[in-house]
């Protein structure tokens, strides 16, 4: 057999392609259409569509929905999100994805926990915030701004100490949102409505991230399980399937719910049965209740 035929030949994956594209359709109709009608109602549904492009930014990265990596980056390079810079998105997300470093306050770019000694050395009003950003109200309310600080800060000290990569990446992260805030300055969407609305998506994007790890001996019981099928589910591209995703990182959106039900049991005993039966049950539990300790419970306090 031929060498081209031996290895199948590789394929576009055609319901992110028209997913995607629903998005971007949705993004213009609310920016330019939903927005004159009612800019507080844009908001909100701006707000569920940029929740899905991240989503969709996630699946490009892990190698979706075409065979060519510049193809995927292209599909989800304009920052609608502002906030997050695509390319270090990918590079963070994907050192996350060394299991072995899950929850580690240094190596693992996701984490919320700290190390114990740093925990010690807040002053309280840190204490009091991170605290607060521990429960899932506090997560969604202030996550966004404290994550966005955080993260700008380390990528600032990296710059700083000559990471030209990441200055690169900066500039045109900059200049990509810069041409977004334009386009939107152009149509009847006021820019604080534009800003809120990325805010308020990135608070949805929060309710995602809230349970995904938790600290524990064993590397394979630290990823959750969220068995939910509704609104949210989708807006996360099924990432709530969080345990399965981590095991099969190459598998599309689409196929994971497949792949759970197909092992159901054998994920919730790979996992220790860190596992809630909905978003609805996440919220019940911890909206208001801290579902884990700032300081990594785990870690060495000598």
């Amino acid at each position: 057999m031929p060498p081209s035929r031996a290895v199948p030949p590789p394929h576009v994956e055609w319901p992110t392609v028209i997913l995607a594209g629903l998005c971007y359709g949705g993004w213009a109709l609310a920016v330019f259409w939903l927005a004159q009608l009612s800019p507080w109602l844009s908001v909100p549904v701006l707000a569920l569509l940029l929740a899905l492009h991240s989503s969709l930014s996630h699946e490009a990265l892990h190698g979706h929905p075409f065979p060519n990596r510049h193809w995927n980056e292209a599909l989800v390079a304009l920052p609608l999100g502002l906030f997050v810079p695509y390319a270090r998105f990918r590079d963070l997300h994907l050192e996350h994805h060394r299991d072995s470093d899950l929850t580690d306050p240094y190596d693992d770019p996701e984490t919320n926990y700290l190390d114990p000694a740093v925990w010690r050395a807040l002053p309280p009003w840190r204490r009091h915030l991170a605290r607060a950003n521990n429960t899932l109200l506090g997560r969604m309310v202030l996550g966004p701004a404290i994550g966005t600080i955080s993260f700008v800060a380390a990528d600032l000290a990296r710059i700083r100490a000559g990471d030209r990569a990441v200055a690169r990446t900066w500039v045109w992260h900059m200049l990509l949102g810069a041409a977004v805030l334009w386009a939107v300055a152009a149509g009847p969407m006021p820019l604080w409505a534009y800003v809120l609305g990325s805010y308020a998506g990135f608070a949805i994007l929060k309710i995602r991230t809230f349970a995904e790890h938790r600290a524990h001996e064993k590397v394979r019981a630290r990823t959750v399980i969220v068995e939910d099928r509704g609104l949210l589910a989708f807006l996360f591209l099924n990432n709530n399937l969080h345990v399965v995703h981590h095991m099969h990182p190459r598998a599309p959106w689409y196929a994971l719910p497949r792949l759970y039900r197909a092992r159901a049991a054998h994920y919730r005993a790979c996992n220790d049965h860190y596992v809630f039966r909905s978003y609805a049950e996440l919220f019940r539990r911890h909206f208001l209740r801290a579902k884990d300790p700032v300081p990594h419970p785990l870690w060495p306090t000598a």
